[in-house]
């Protein structure tokens, strides 16, 4: 299986303002495809909510802003 990687930034987690996200939210609200079955979250934008990530990565500066905030990244794949 091809791992084919999208990319959503902290903003795109404020606008979806849910405490939880994973692959299945975020192709729900558009934010990746059916192509797509991993995501990266990237550092663009600011969060001021806690978002628990479940299956999802994020670069080194996305997941200290997302700790920041008072979320977490679990069930990394």
């Amino acid at each position: 299986t091809r791992r084919h990687v999208g990319q959503i930034t902290l903003n795109d987690l404020a606008k979806i303002n849910l405490p939880e996200v994973d692959l299945l939210v975020l192709r729900a609200h558009g934010f990746a495809g059916e192509q797509i079955n991993a995501v990266k979250v990237i550092k663009t934008g600011e969060l001021s909510i806690a978002v628990t990530l479940k299956g999802i990565t994020a670069t080194a500066g996305a997941k200290a802003a997302i700790e920041a905030a008072g979320g977490k990244l679990v069930d990394l794949v």
